[in-house]
């Protein structure tokens, strides 16, 4: 094998193929970036459901092309469909239906929505009395009959999977994974290793999220971590700036098709950008919130730079995780005072997360997607609304306005709830 087909240490070099991307901002890629470069915002006003009485009225919502109802499940699966969709087509992999490769997509945690657990509750074809069994007994009924196909796919953790393998015709078992926060860029990571490990040449990447329902919204905001500066909602997502109060909750999908260079260059496709490596690193100190020392952060970073056989002065630009939240924003500022030492003020960095909200299991794989295409076009799109920049923090935020940069190497940071966090390092395409 061609050494350059290798990186240093002997391993396959594994290239983006094919990427596609969803948010509030449209659909496809090149929807969202001519929006995000121009520093547009998807956030808006809720109307999926009532607000009266919610301190959050706001969020980055997406709706269906279908016409259907809202249902996370559907959406979820929709927009995932159409990332891969995007992804797969400008890849040129396989034939229709016939991946030849793993999926690795991640989902959020799966549970019955409305629709489903009043047909739970319904006792004899009618609402049951607050006090009846009859969702309980129903669903004991249905366990013994197993009877239960119109419940299933909206309980079952891995059934979007299925549902997607099943379009797309991925080889072996789709894998499902859910590290919060971090999900989308788990994909990535574990895609990866895959190829690195001689298990498979090709794979696709998903993460998916459509939850900007009355649950999440309840959830969020009883740990604080939401924005409550609801007018104007473009406004109210602001990564890095003193005022920062929270985060706005969004829906959106990225894909991407992964494969060997050698893999790729066989079938004579374009690589789009390079994944250098991937870091990991959990903390275990509480169910929402990471340390404080930033040191699983810090550990997830330097991981990845170590994985990637670089040193941090190679970094042109960090997409940031950038929630908006106080504590996030502070803490990775802290995190790449000690990664990037001197240069922390020299290194742009930006959240798309001021434009898009944050979109939660998707994110990594979202901000993968526009890494990407950061790379390929040479501008960074800006973090917008960083009008009062927090002087506690040293970073050089691209503030407002996209900034034109020769951009080779990305650290994309993607922190979950409960300590996970993943960092990937990207590169442009190889020579």
């Amino acid at each position: 094998m061609s050494a350059e087909l290798r990186d240093r240490r002997g391993r396959p070099v594994v290239v983006v193929t094919g990427m596609g991307l969803v948010t509030p901002l449209g659909w496809g890629a090149a929807a969202n970036w001519s929006r995000l470069i121009a520093g547009e915002s998807g956030i808006n006003s809720i109307t999926r459901f009532p607000t009266m009485g919610l301190k959050t009225t706001i969020a980055g919502t997406i709706q269906s092309q279908t016409g259907a109802p809202y249902s996370a499940f559907a959406l979820a699966l929709e927009i995932a469909e159409a990332a891969a969709d995007e992804a797969v087509r400008q890849s040129g992999i396989g034939v229709t239906g016939r991946f030849p490769g793993p999926l690795f997509i991640a989902t959020p945690p799966s549970e019955l929505e409305w629709p489903q657990l009043a047909r739970l509750v319904a006792a004899d074809g009618g609402v049951a009395d607050p006090g009846d069994d009859g969702g309980y007994q129903r669903l004991l009924a249905a366990a013994r009959s197993r009877r239960f196909d119109d419940l299933r796919p909206h309980a079952a953790f891995a059934s979007i999977a299925d549902a997607v393998q099943t379009r797309f015709g991925t080889i072996g078992e789709p894998l499902s994974i859910c590290t919060a926060c971090a999900s989308g860029a788990s994909t990535i990571q574990m895609a990866m290793e895959t190829l690195r490990r001689g298990e498979a040449e090709a794979a696709l990447c998903i993460g998916t999220d459509a939850t900007v329902h009355p649950e999440g919204l309840v959830r969020f905001s009883l740990l604080s971590a939401l924005t409550t500066r609801n007018d104007p909602p473009e406004k109210a997502s602001r990564p890095f700036a003193k005022s920062r109060d929270g985060f706005v909750i969004a829906e959106g999908a990225g894909a991407v098709v992964v494969e060997t260079l050698e893999h790729a260059r066989a079938r004579g496709a374009k690589p789009l950008g390079v994944v250098l490596g991937a870091g990991e690193k959990a903390d275990c100190y509480h169910r929402t919130r990471s340390k404080p020392d930033g040191s699983a952060i810090i550990g997830a970073m330097q991981k990845a730079l170590a994985d990637a056989d670089i040193s941090a002065g190679a970094i042109d630009h960090v997409n940031a995780h950038g929630t908006s939240t106080p504590e996030n924003d502070k803490m990775e500022d802290l995190a790449l005072r000690h990664v990037l030492g001197e240069r922390v003020r020299d290194v742009p960095v930006t959240s798309n997360k001021s434009q898009v909200g944050h979109t939660l299991i998707a994110a990594g794989a979202v901000e993968a997607v526009i890494s990407l295409l950061t790379m390929r076009e040479g501008v960074i799109p800006p973090t917008i609304n960083h009008d009062d920049p927090d002087p506690d923090l040293a970073l050089d935020v691209v503030a407002n306005t996209a900034r034109r940069a020769s951009v080779r190497t990305i650290l994309s940071n993607s922190f979950g709830f409960g300590g996970q966090n993943v960092c990937l390092v990207l590169a442009a395409e190889p020579s």
